[in-house]
């Protein structure tokens, strides 16, 4: 017998973001693919967001593309930048008073300073190892308790980037794949959440988007679980509800490199005019992740009942040459 609906139950929300920055690679589109499956296995909603936040590096043109190669692959969504939604707007750089408002409180709570320090001067200071390797070298806190008559020297000279005085205290949670992670909140420093030139952090947006918008579930590229405590300790300040986490693998390059839009990323665009189907992709990276035994020509749709979280591989992959002939004769 079929139960009722838990009326009292969240609905699962997550969301694709994709950075405009470049052509949409088969890195992108295996963490796209699986976060489709999860929320289309959940039966819950899709949120489509642009994060052009860097405005230095994001192009309007890569985020058209961005949108084309989605469809092309099947993968679709409920709210976005077209297809509208009660979350709005879609773009990050149509929300920039949101993160001001997220700032100001912060500010208001006590909970950030102003940084006078180049990355030259962290640089410099930062001989030490750290446990969160992909986020930089780690802020030797220079700043964080500055005598007022040095700081308005400072002041004087050099507009601030504004950090996170993190706490000193264990941050833990559960990754849907990477499984339980207990991290040192100071092993990463203080963290910028406006830099000085008024750009906010992705930190500080991501967490602003996705609390907002109410997304439940995040599912992203492995390369991002360091950042996570970070963006933990943001909800708590912002008095947000954190969603679930779950890192899939990266690609990387036989000679030990993630596979990215400036290294070896081989773009869906590229694919398409060699005469690639969608749905050769879509389940070759299917096989890629760990949910089918060997790669077959299925669209989407069709993997929904194959997703499982536990499937997936927890290491990252080595893409190798034989392995992308499975892809497309094109690419031997």
């Amino acid at each position: 017998m079929n139960s009722l609906p838990d009326p009292h139950k969240k609905k699962a929300r997550g969301r694709f973001a994709p950075s405009p920055s470049g052509l949409m690679h088969i890195g992108n589109a295996l963490a796209a693919l699986l976060a489709w499956l999860q929320i289309r296995k959940l039966q819950g909603s899709l949120v489509l967001r642009i994060e052009d936040i860097d405005t230095a590096r994001c192009r309007p043109e890569f985020a058209e593309a961005a949108v084309r190669d989605l469809h092309w692959l099947g993968l679709d969504w409920d709210e976005g930048p077209a297809a509208g939604g009660a979350s709005g707007p879609y773009v990050q750089s149509e929300r920039l008073e949101l993160y001001r408002q997220a700032l100001d409180r912060l500010s208001a709570d006590g909970l950030l300073y102003p940084c006078y320090c180049s990355r030259h001067d962290i640089l410099a200071a930062a001989a030490a190892p750290h446990g969160l390797a992909s986020e930089g070298p780690v802020y030797p806190g220079t700043c964080r308790n500055l005598p007022a008559e040095e700081a308005a020297e400072r002041a004087s000279r050099k507009l601030p980037s504004l950090r996170f005085a993190v706490p000193y205290r264990e941050i833990r949670f559960t990754d849907g794949v990477a499984g339980e992670r207990t991290v040192n909140a100071a092993d990463g420093g203080d963290f910028i959440v406006r830099r000085a030139d008024g750009i906010y952090s992705y930190q500080l947006a991501v967490v602003v988007d996705d609390a907002l918008m109410g997304i439940t579930h995040v599912l992203r590229g492995a390369d991002l679980l360091d950042s996570t405590p970070r963006q933990l300790l943001l909800y708590e300040a912002l008095g947000y509800k954190a969603p679930g986490f779950a890192h899939v693998p990266l690609m990387m390059g036989p000679d030990g490199r993630r596979l990215a839009k400036r290294h070896g990323g081989i773009t869906l665009a590229e694919l398409r005019a060699a005469g690639a189907a969608p749905q050769d992709i879509t389940g070759w990276l299917a096989w890629i992740a760990g949910l089918l035994p060997e790669p077959a020509p299925l669209p989407p749709a069709e993997l929904v009942p194959l997703f499982d979280l536990s499937a997936i591989h927890k290491e990252n992959i080595v893409v190798t040459a034989e392995m992308l002939v499975r892809l497309h004769p094109s690419l031997g």
